[in-house]
């Protein structure tokens, strides 16, 4: 059965040749169409949640607020103020905890390298930070570790942008640097990075130490915040609460009072960035669907050109005692065959677009940095199947139905 439908549809193409290329061709441009849209929407968001992510992988920034009830004979109104004994305490009371680590931060510090002088925003902070952060070093650098910490090393990690501020394109890695008039060694520069989100500006412009020598060079008594990073995400809520219980103790505050910690958490950012970009994805897969609907218009108006011109086969076929069935198969077979060879073809004219936009390098500055590399994901590829099948069975449907209604008789007598 297969063979015979394939031949009737191979000898009706021929026969209509300009009108089943046009058709084809609706339907590829259609394809494009969605699956560029749909591409490109999913670079997009996966370049904007590595850019929120690169602020802060999976983490929680908890700061000390103001009290705002009264709590043990307490009036509210009391600042809290976090401390690394604080920090200490979460890391051997919260099991959900994974990673953790002081912030400190010092604004218009001054670095100097040989005659360059510049300020930054300068942060103490513990090696875990590099995670967390995503300071991933450069080839031939390093951040620094547990040894560094404890010894109180003077070292530096540099961004990108003030490294090149202060040294141009000469290496960094073992030069002396003076922070504040103190001479550092810096041991690292880390990878350029696209921030979508930040505090206190971005991380290319840091200067990172171990936070035990910001508090030896500055003295602070209190953290920033701290930030904590739990095992898996699905314990996020657990750990916040076991924060809060256990820091409600420390500085004698309810437990239930919302001002009393602030937290930024990257996790929830997360998943809000990825539910307003399904929106976005949504809308740009239903303008793309639009232009593969019209498409099955065409290919409507073709198989019901080919009823008509067909009228009388028709009814010599359901004459010598072919079925309705056999009539409705014939004419969907047909209207799917458009849809899949068109579609097929927009899928390969879509993929050779993407994949030669794959090849140009992608930057992490300037507006380029923020489209992302365009990506074919697998759901992309089961809508786009999903509406070629569907647009091609109502497309050749509803002709077929009309073509399967042909009184024999009366077809015999067409002209």
């Amino acid at each position: 059965m297969w063979k015979i439908l394939l031949a009737e549809f191979w000898g009706d193409m021929k026969a209509h040749r300009t009108r089943a290329i046009l058709t084809m061709v609706a339907v590829a441009w259609g394809t494009l169409a969605i699956v560029l849209l749909l591409a490109f929407g999913e670079g997009l968001k996966n370049r904007l949640v590595s850019g929120l992510l690169n602020a802060g992988d999976k983490v929680v920034r908890v700061y000390g607020g103001k009290t705002s009830l009264s709590y043990q004979g307490l009036t509210k109104g009391r600042r809290i103020r976090l401390t690394e004994e604080d920090l200490e305490a979460l890391r051997a009371s919260v099991p959900e905890i994974d990673l953790i680590s002081p912030h400190y931060g010092q604004w218009n510090t001054k670095l100097r390298y040989a005659q360059q002088k510049t300020t930054t925003y300068a942060i103490g902070v513990a090696p875990s930070f590099e995670e967390m952060s995503r300071m991933y070093p450069q080839a031939g650098s390093r951040f620094f570790n547990d040894f560094d910490m404890l010894e109180k090393r003077r070292v530096a990690f540099l961004g990108p942008e003030i490294k090149k501020r202060l040294m141009g394109d000469e290496d960094a890695v073992g030069k002396m640097v003076e922070i504040d008039g103190i001479p550092f060694t810096v041991i690292g520069v880390m990878q350029s990075k696209l921030q979508t989100s930040m505090s206190n500006g971005p991380d290319v412009n840091r200067a990172v130490m171990p936070a035990t020598t910001f508090k030896t060079l500055y003295g602070p008594r209190y953290v920033d915040f701290i930030i904590v990073r739990p095992k898996s995400i699905l314990q996020t809520d657990q750990m916040l609460k076991n924060i809060t219980t256990i820091l409600a103790r420390r500085h004698k505050f309810d437990p239930d009072d919302a001002r009393a910690l602030g937290t930024w958490n990257f996790v929830e950012n997360e998943k809000e960035t990825r539910k307003v970009f399904l929106g976005i994805q949504i809308f740009l897969g239903a303008v793309g669907a639009l232009t593969l609907v019209i498409a099955g218009v065409g290919v409507a108006n073709i198989m019901y050109v080919t009823v008509r011109d067909r009228t009388r086969e028709i009814g010599i076929k359901m004459a010598i005692g072919a079925r309705r069935r056999h009539v409705l198969a014939q004419f969907v077979f047909e209207a799917l065959l458009l849809c899949i060879s068109g579609g097929v073809a927009g899928l390969f004219v879509a993929w050779s677009i993407i994949s030669l936009f794959g090849l140009t390098p992608q930057s992490d500055s300037g507006a380029m940095a923020y489209l992302g590399r365009p990506t074919i994901s697998p759901m992309i590829m089961l809508v786009c199947a999903s509406l070629l099948t569907v647009i091609g069975l109502l497309a050749g449907y509803f002709p077929a139905r009309r073509a399967a209604s042909v009184d024999p008789v009366e077809s015999l007598r067409y002209e």
